[in-house]
């Protein structure tokens, strides 16, 4: 299976504290992976390296199998790549729809209306809420928004940062739910890093555990559940 994502041999630093050191994982095309790992383990800087916005001092950044470790940010999100953050990734004071419609960037007309009408149908909650501003809406349905923006670029590949983040139990298992959805869907190819250890694995076709910058431990999700490092829903 054709790798969209490799990282080989990864290291960096945050001033002089290393935050990551010689990490390597990769994301098969269609597939899902996740990255567990508490907080401080290193999982958002490892999502900055992907997009090009923390420097890799050390090792490759491969998409797709082209080197584009010294690209910037602006051409790897063009070469298809995307990040859904609840945190960053909608505009509060914009309409659901125009936060939307800023996912595709210049595209217009008709093709513009039919990844609208994609999205709605992934994502109903969204149709009943295109004229209420994006800071009105519930932490889920945020986050559901952050995904439906990203997801309208038609990305190669999908970056999702912590998104049971802040949510409500309820929440999140809708959450999940549309990410599985969307998997048997649209075939995303997708990494998502996460500290809800089970919601990620009911979704993921592989997984990795990163401590202090190291990944620890990859499997398959039944092998990462019964491994030692995972000893609660939230590791």
């Amino acid at each position: 299976m054709s790798k969209m994502l490799v990282l080989d041999g990864i290291s960096s630093r945050y001033e002089r504290i290393p935050m990551l050191m010689k990490v390597s994982l990769s994301v098969n095309k269609g597939e899902i992976a996740c990255v567990l790992g508490a907080n401080g383990a290193g999982k958002s800087t490892l999502l900055k390296v992907v997009l090009g916005i923390v420097k890799a001092e050390n090792g490759r950044v491969m998409m797709a199998g082209e080197d584009i470790t010294n690209l910037h940010t602006n051409i790897r999100v063009a070469k298809g790549i995307a990040v859904c953050s609840a945190a960053s990734g909608t505009f509060a004071k914009m309409s659901v729809e125009n936060n939307l419609k800023l996912g595709v960037g210049k595209i217009d007309g008709q093709e513009l209306q039919t990844r609208l009408e994609e999205i709605y149908q992934c994502f109903p909650v969204l149709r009943e809420r295109l004229r209420q501003k994006a800071g009105t809406l519930s932490g889920g349905e945020r986050t559901m928004l952050a995904l439906a923006r990203a997801l309208i670029s038609q990305p190669q590949l999908l970056l999702l940062d912590e998104p049971s983040l802040g949510l409500a139990p309820i929440m999140v298992e809708e959450v999940y739910n549309t990410i599985a959805r969307l998997k048997e869907q649209q075939n995303v190819t997708a990494l998502i890093v996460e500290q809800n250890a089970q919601k990620a694995l009911s979704v993921c076709d592989y997984g990795y555990i990163l401590q202090k910058g190291q990944i620890v431990f990859a499997g398959t999700p039944e092998q990462l559940r019964g491994c030692d490092y995972i000893k609660s829903p939230v590791i």
